[in-house]
């Protein structure tokens, strides 16, 4: 296995916090449901996707995240929003704290069976964007909230820490 670019930076300095950039993919079924993943570390419910690694564009990690939590394939995805901020920051049930700087893709067109890895992703299920399940990662609820309100127009969302 190759080493992520993320474990190379962990194996140096340990849980601090880091910019780490990430795609986010809003996979919607013929009924405009989205898929959303129960989550093996936290156990809340959460869109595939992941970090961007060295030597990859954001697309590409797009295709593999996808790929790797969901098995589907990615046929087309469009653009829909660019997250960055301290109101992104996390931190993982092991200590190590990321602040992402993510794209989300809307992703209509794949193909394939959407099953779970087993690894980073418990389940997989569709679900109404009227019906969402309350215990969603924050940050991706905040993501399905400007998707509801999604126009056509690249969003770009400066996240402060709540209070700010």
């Amino acid at each position: 296995m190759v080493e992520s670019y993320v474990m190379s930076l962990r194996s140096r300095i340990g849980s601090a916090c880091i910019f780490v950039p990430g795609v986010r993919a809003i996979i919607l079924n013929q009924y405009g449901e989205v898929l959303l993943q129960r989550r093996s570390d936290n156990d809340f419910w959460g869109l595939p996707g992941g970090g961007v690694e060295l030597h990859e564009t954001a697309l590409e990690a797009l295709h593999r995240e996808v790929h790797e939590e969901t098995r589907i394939v990615v046929c087309s995805a469009e653009p829909m929003a660019l997250y960055s901020g301290p109101g992104q920051r996390f931190c993982y049930p092991n200590g190590d704290e990321v602040q992402p700087f993510a794209i989300a893709f809307i992703v209509r067109e794949w193909a394939g069976k959407p099953e779970a890895d087993g690894i980073e992703g418990l389940e997989l299920r569709f679900w109404s964007l009227d019906a969402l399940p309350c215990d969603i990662v924050p940050i991706h609820a905040r993501t399905l909230e400007d998707f509801r309100a999604y126009n056509g127009r690249f969003i770009v969302a400066d996240i402060q820490k709540e209070g700010e």
